[in-house]
């Protein structure tokens, strides 16, 4: 399968703002790519791109007073399968897992795991650790969890997303990860795209997508406690502890979203 997939983002700014942009395909679907993604901005502005401590790609540049639109558009390879389904994935002892994975089971800015902990290990306490008590967790978000866009809010912590029962994916993702860390299981956070490819068209405008990964059996898993069933097609730009750590676009300064348009597309592959 190929996907063509990009974005058209336009800012206002009062006065020169230094931007950091995380708008790049995570490097693990670098080699998918057929075209690149690159960055391109009207007007021409010099940027440069370094790798966080979560080995995402993030690009900084100097916003000039007035309007800059940033685009790409690309084309990558998909294998065309489902999120793959591990029912026998079990869980690892925290005592047994990489130093690398053990931030995935702190709090962070909006996993408050402290004010959840009680409520997680009461609901699922009793389930078998591994698979089956992360999808246990996602069926709870689902449920719990009426998607919203109108009513997205980019300061709502997972403790408020459960008390709201309202919210979008981002919100999805951050209540899912909480309860999965409250019960020793590393969890992160993604973001990327995700078309409507293997479904009906749904009346939301497109949009980046969030989802989160699971830490099971030495290796980490998809989850989407928003749609709670398997996709084609993701596309992952940037993972993290929540999405403080993969914000697509943060400014040092004043400024203003003037515009925003994502598209992600299948296409025909001719080679089949």
């Amino acid at each position: 399968m190929i996907i063509q997939a990009g974005y058209r983002i336009a800012f206002e700014c009062p006065q020169p703002t230094p931007l950091l942009l995380m708008l790049n395909v995570d490097p693990s679907r670098v080699p998918d790519l057929i075209t690149p993604d690159d960055l391109m901005c009207d007007p021409p502005v010099e940027h440069r791109q370094y790798r966080d401590a979560f080995g995402n790609v993030c690009t900084r540049l100097l916003a000039p007073a007035g309007r800059l639109e940033l685009s790409a558009d690309f084309l990558i390879r998909d294998s065309g399968l489902h999120d793959p389904v591990v029912p026998d994935a079990v869980q690892q002892p925290v005592e047994d897992l990489p130093n690398d994975v053990i931030v995935y089971l702190l709090g962070s800015r909006y996993c408050e795991t402290d004010q959840l902990s009680d409520t997680a290990w009461h609901l699922f306490g009793g389930i078998e650790g591994g698979w089956a008590r992360v999808q246990a967790i996602c069926d709870y978000v689902h449920g719990r969890i009426r998607f919203d866009y109108q009513d997205a809010c980019a300061t709502r912590t997972a403790w408020q997303g459960h008390n709201d029962q309202v919210g979008v994916c981002r919100d999805f993702a951050h209540l899912a990860i909480t309860l999965c860390r409250c019960m020793n299981i590393p969890a992160r956070y993604c973001t990327g795209y995700l078309g409507d490819i293997g479904i009906s068209p749904v009346d939301y405008p497109m949009d980046f997508s969030a989802w989160f990964e699971a830490y099971l059996d030495g290796r980490w898993y998809t989850f989407d406690a928003r749609h709670n069933t398997p996709r084609i097609g993701r596309i992952l730009m940037a993972t993290g502890r929540d999405a403080t750590d993969v914000a697509i676009s943060t400014s040092f300064g004043p400024s203003s979203l003037a515009s925003f348009f994502v598209k992600t597309d299948e296409l025909h592959d001719a080679s089949e």
